[in-house]
């Protein structure tokens, strides 16, 4: 038994598109980040509600070691897991920081008070912006349950089975 997937290639606004569609559920990804002994250091980050245009957007605290790594190196990686759809998706791109007050203001919610004491006026509150060059992704072509019987149907007759599709995405 092997398994197969479909591969589909993207770019340009059909890439932007797939990545936006495969992401918009997933409200935690991991964030890696080169350290300064060029080791990565990943963390969970809570990816703002935008809508995908290529940028993905983060709050964050200026203190953190993030934040510093960002400044030493701006290439990060994301990765973004949604396992009860059998979707995956891994992105690069460049990081930049600022302490912008209109994209705070956009991307406050009230729930960022437990970070921000002082709302979002805090010294502290600051912008984490990644621009996407590049992305790749792993899409389940069905639901769980048929995947599960395509699985068994392979195992029992040696056959092949069809995973899904893959892709390079460059927006």
């Amino acid at each position: 038994m092997s398994a197969t997937s479909e591969t589909h290639d993207l770019s340009g606004q059909d890439a932007v598109k797939k990545i936006g569609e495969l992401i918009k559920d997933v409200r935690i990804c991991m964030m890696v980040t080169a350290g300064s002994d060029g080791s990565f250091d990943s963390r969970p980050m809570a990816t703002q509600a935008t809508e995908f245009d290529g940028t993905v957007y983060f709050l964050t605290r200026g203190d953190s070691g993030k934040v510093g790594e960002i400044q030493q190196d701006q290439h990060v990686g994301l990765i973004y897991s949604d396992p009860s759809n059998h979707n995956y998706v891994t992105a690069k791109g460049k990081a930049s920081v600022s302490h912008d007050k209109a994209k705070i203001h956009e991307l406050w919610n009230p729930m960022f008070k437990a970070w921000f004491p002082e709302g979002e006026d805090d010294p502290e509150v600051t912008v984490i912006k990644v621009t996407v060059s590049e992305a790749q992704y792993w899409e389940a072509s069905s639901s769980k349950l048929v995947f599960g019987i395509k699985y068994l149907a392979a195992a029992v007759t040696g056959g092949k089975v069809d995973v899904g599709e893959t892709g390079k995405l460059v927006p």
